[in-house]
């Protein structure tokens, strides 16, 4: 892997393949760089593709004390861009990495982005009496905090619990008989530190992003499951009102990542997409 340091002296690690146009991909809560590696093959033609793991992932331990925030890994995308001097960018955020990506542009506007694609995400997790389009659409305060004291006991099945008990009922049906898959990923989770990834979606839950989408004038992107784990239609038509360049494209079938589990079409759409520059 390839490595470069952020401005605060935290050693960040991440993959760079092929040539061509800049695309960063940003990757979800508690994974890393490999979630891309199915897309990888269909992607690097014509791309430079560049995949970090975000702060706190990857298996990467941290060196710097202060504890991380989607702040922070807005931070680093701007870090990386300016460490490979990269004056654009197409950048594409899966889950966590739509959120780091909003909080970007709240940050620094769109100046440093070509285009954008969002897959399968809320501006804004927790729910309540005004806003139904959050996680499950019923996530309020007091769920979000029993969360974070359920992580604190036993994180990887807390998380797992989460994707698990949603909207999919494919997902609760295959957990609740513990398949292979549910098996690998609570293996998966239980080699990470937790402290890091905590205080990440302590962050995570904390922020809004509504007050973002108007600003976005970049073409746009948007990837939806339609058996989201966590998110309904609605929340995607939400986004479909606010952003003034977006394209929704919905995948039936898929969950909270319907970028692998209709890759081949998610890899056609994504490079015609990035190709199209009267967008």
């Amino acid at each position: 892997m390839e490595t470069f340091t952020a401005d605060d002296g935290e050693r960040l690690h991440l993959r760079i393949s092929g040539s061509g146009s800049p695309l960063l991909l940003l990757h979800g809560w508690t994974s890393s760089h490999a979630t891309w590696d199915p897309l990888l093959a269909n992607l690097v033609a014509g791309c430079t593709v560049y995949r970090p793991d975000a702060r706190g992932h990857g298996g990467h331990a941290l060196r710097v004390s202060r504890p991380p925030d989607v702040q922070r890994l807005a931070r680093d995308v701007l870090n990386l861009l300016d460490h490979y001097g990269l004056e654009k960018a197409d950048v594409v955020g899966h889950s966590m990495g739509a959120l780091t990506l909003w909080q970007f542009i709240r940050d620094n506007g769109c100046r440093r982005l070509s285009r954008i694609c969002i897959i399968d995400q809320s501006p804004k997790l927790v729910t309540d009496a005004g806003w139904a389009n959050g996680i499950y659409g019923d996530f309020d305060t007091a769920a979000s905090q029993q969360l974070i004291a359920d992580m604190e006991s036993d994180f990887a099945e807390t998380v797992l619990r989460l994707a698990a008990h949603g909207r999919n009922a494919r997902a609760r049906e295959t957990y609740d008989r513990d398949s292979s898959g549910w098996r690998q990923s609570r293996q998966d989770l239980r080699r990470l530190d937790p402290q890091p990834l905590i205080a990440i979606w302590k962050s995570l839950v904390a922020a809004d992003y509504r007050d973002v989408l108007s600003g976005i004038d970049v073409p746009t992107l948007l990837v939806w499951g339609a058996e989201s784990n966590f998110y309904t239609i609605a929340t995607a038509q939400f986004l479909l009102s606010r952003i003034a360049r977006l394209s929704l494209s919905c995948y039936e079938g898929a969950d909270h990542c319907p970028q692998l589990m209709q890759a081949q079409r998610f890899t056609a759409e994504l490079k015609e997409f990035l190709s199209d520059r009267e967008i």
